[in-house]
């Protein structure tokens, strides 16, 4: 009776048996994948990372549209300077302090990155500060030329501009609270945790114009004073009176009161 051949098989269950083990640990690796997979979501989403993604995302729209609103006022200042170059051509200086500070705001590279950058958003702020002081010069010119004022094109130009102006407002009013909101989810626990993980800090913020002036506390009026002339004229009429009556005082400092104080007295 021929033998079996038991080699064969030994070594075919032999080739099976380690496969068979490492089918079950591929198993088990990729339960243990989703389980940390879900629990790391679960730890983002817990520790504010939604929530940080999502204010990153609306400080970013809100920029967008600051700069969107600050181009459309450079596009209207060139046919601006040209309607008015028509009527006042001897207002060079105002006219080329406005093409100046448009040049410089265009030298600034207003990229998202710089609201990540305090002097960056600063300089930028400083450029578009001084066109809106420049171009309120020029309307103020503006003034002293009625022609200039009834012409269509630059009452048009002009509504623009004002319109923008309040939009630009709006636009900085929206990315201010944007960044506010920001900031504070990145500050706050367990936020900030995440935050210093993944390397997300605050961003700027634009500063108030003029702070220093508006931190003064206002002063108090000064009382108007009489002057020299006056007073000694008072004076002298309160002597001739004979310092009598109260209201001849009243009638050598204020004439108005003399009317009712000659009445009193039947004259």
């Amino acid at each position: 009776m021929p033998r079996a051949n038991t080699r064969g098989f030994f070594l075919a269950s032999g080739r099976l048996r380690p496969n068979a083990l490492s089918e079950g640990q591929e198993g088990k690796m990729g339960k243990f994948a989703f389980v940390f997979v879900a629990v790391a979501g679960l730890f983002l989403s817990g520790c504010g990372y939604n929530n940080i993604q999502t204010t990153d995302e609306q400080t970013k729209a809100a920029w967008s549209e600051v700069l969107n609103q600050y181009q459309r006022r450079a596009d209207l200042i060139p046919n601006l300077v040209k309607t008015v170059q028509g009527y006042a051509a001897q207002e060079q200086t105002v006219l080329l302090g406005v093409t100046e500070a448009r040049a410089k705001v265009g030298s600034i590279q207003a990229t998202p990155e710089l609201v990540n950058d305090p002097a960056a958003l600063a300089k930028f702020q400083a450029a578009q500060s001084q066109l809106t002081s420049a171009l309120s010069r020029l309307l103020v010119v503006t003034e002293n030329y009625p022609q200039l004022k009834s012409d269509q094109n630059f009452r048009d130009l002009q509504a623009q501009l004002e319109g923008t102006e309040n939009r630009i407002t709006v636009a900085r009013n929206r990315y201010i609270q944007a960044v506010q909101t920001y900031n504070l989810a990145i500050r706050r626990f367990p936020s900030n945790l995440t935050a210093m993980i993944f390397g997300y800090k605050t961003k700027a913020n634009f500063a108030v114009e003029n702070e220093a002036a508006i931190s003064k506390p206002p002063s108090a009026p000064t009382p108007a004073r009489r002057s020299t002339a006056w007073t000694r004229s008072a004076e002298s009429c309160w002597q001739r009176s004979g310092y009598g009556h109260p209201m001849a005082k009243a009638c050598c400092c204020w004439p108005p009161t003399c009317s009712r104080w000659t009445r009193s007295r039947g004259r």
